[in-house]
């Protein structure tokens, strides 16, 4: 009754929304740890344990031989940590806070913020672990050389668009099929072990092979990435355009899907109990 409201201007209202994904990134960040230091020391160490683990793969079932001329360890990265970034921001995506999460009774906050913040958060980690990488590589082994680090950065990010985009699809349709968002999910992952393209060089693989991959957006990353980081490699079966045209689309469909979850989910939901 006697509470005076404040208009706020276009500029106040986009600050309160920048405010308020920089605190839901921060708590995503320490989810895992309590501490914000070790939580992101952790979460690094998950992303070189993954590398270590594909470097010894490779040298040990003497595929190393296979990967591009240049330095093994950029071919190695330019693939996995595109894969981890697509698949781990599919996940934080899927996994963030839906419409009726506690989190959502608090008036400034919505799911479009939960989005927003899950997939920053996974992208401050992974930009994290690989500068981190490289930057310990770089001093204690070899220099390293990128022909074209900007777009090969480029490509990283347009990875994590796409992961975006597709988990942005899953939860809108996690509240009315969680089981299938669940197993889907988690498929795709799994598949993309092998379906992203990482493990080899797409412009060896004849065209019936290149049919099985060539539909995953991630392939089509991870093989122009390779093509702006090495110079004596010029990628023929990928394009760039493909997954930014995927990445559009299907974000487009994910927000219109979770904007009409959230006006029904409450109806959908009580007629299922």
């Amino acid at each position: 009754m006697f509470q005076q409201t404040a208009h706020k201007t276009t500029l106040s209202s986009a600050l309160n929304i920048f405010e308020l994904i920089y605190h839901s990134i921060v708590r995503n960040v320490r989810k895992s740890h309590g501490n914000a230091v070790l939580s992101i020391i952790m979460n690094m160490l998950q992303a070189i344990i993954f590398v270590l683990a594909f470097y010894v793969m490779f040298s040990v079932l003497g595929l190393r031989s296979a990967a591009l001329r240049g330095d093994f360890l950029i071919y190695l990265m330019s693939g996995v940590f595109l894969f981890l970034t697509h698949t781990k921001t599919l996940g934080a995506v899927v996994g963030s806070e839906g419409p009726s999460s506690p989190m959502m009774k608090h008036a400034p906050m919505n799911t479009i913020i939960s989005i927003m913040s899950a997939a920053l958060g996974t992208l401050y980690i992974q930009v994290l672990s690989l500068f981190a990488i490289l930057f310990v590589y770089h001093v204690a082994f070899t220099p390293i050389s990128i022909d074209k680090p900007i777009p090969t950065f480029g490509m990283l990010l347009l990875g994590w668009f796409t992961g975006l985009a597709i988990g942005t699809v899953f939860l809108a349709l996690k509240p009315w099929f969680p089981t299938f968002v669940s197993i889907a999910s988690t498929v795709y992952a799994r598949a993309n072990m092998i379906a992203s393209g990482k493990m080899f060089v797409a412009n060896t693989l004849p065209s019936f092979m290149l049919a099985m991959f060539d539909w995953n957006p991630l392939f089509h990353c991870i093989d122009q990435s390779r093509g702006f980081a090495f110079i004596n490699y010029f990628p023929r079966n990928s394009s760039v355009m493909y997954p930014l045209m995927v990445g559009i689309v299907l974000l487009m469909i994910g927000l219109m899907g979770e904007f009409y979850t959230r006006r029904h989910a409450s109806l959908s939901w009580n007629a299922k109990r």
